[in-house]
């Protein structure tokens, strides 16, 4: 029952958008009774946050190519691949329209993006292993200068985003760690 009920959130913020999203809809697409989400979640907005915390907690593979640029490509283009589709976009809007009002919305995006790092970290940490990057690049930084490109024509300028921004979003990063023109760990 708490996976359908999930998975109909997930499905009615993508079709209908975090504003209209409502328990009775949530319940109808689940196939059970609004009473029944009521008994496991106080409000829609712990519903749609937890919702959210599950699907994006799921397993992103960690690519291990041997090389740093490759594994950040692949990172840059799993993200990009993730955002752009109908549901990425709709969550995406979800946690940043109300993250603000909603403080467990803002706990969840919190904890999204450290657990993103956390879980991308290996790849930065083999890089420097490998003399590929400076032996202080912080990886959240650099992870952070990765995405920050592609978060930035997702969210304010709604340009395109294709495996090109991935790829440029990836030299960029690079640079700046080369460069060490992030913070150092």
């Amino acid at each position: 029952m708490r996976a359908a009920v999930l998975e109909a959130t997930i499905a009615e913020l993508t079709e209908t958008g975090y504003a209209a999203l409502t328990v009775e809809g949530v319940a109808r697409r689940a196939g059970v009774h609004k009473t029944t989400i009521y008994r496991n979640w106080t409000d829609s907005d712990g519903l749609v946050a937890d919702a959210l915390a599950g699907h994006f907690a799921a397993d992103v593979p960690i690519p291990d190519t041997g090389a740093v640029e490759s594994d950040l490509r692949a990172l840059a283009r799993s993200l990009v691949a993730t955002m752009t589709t109908r549901a990425g976009r709709a969550l995406l809007a979800a946690v940043l329209s109300d993250a603000v009002r909603v403080p467990r919305l803002a706990e969840v995006k919190h904890a999204l993006f450290n657990d993103r790092f956390r879980r991308a970290e290996p790849v930065v940490t083999r890089a420097v292993e490998r003399g590929e990057l400076p032996a202080d690049t912080d990886p959240a930084e650099l992870l952070k200068a990765l995405a920050a490109p592609i978060y930035f024509r997702l969210v304010f300028t709604g340009e395109p985003v294709d495996e090109a921004t991935a790829d440029r979003a990836v030299n960029v990063a690079l640079a700046a760690a080369h460069a060490r023109a992030l913070p150092a760990r």
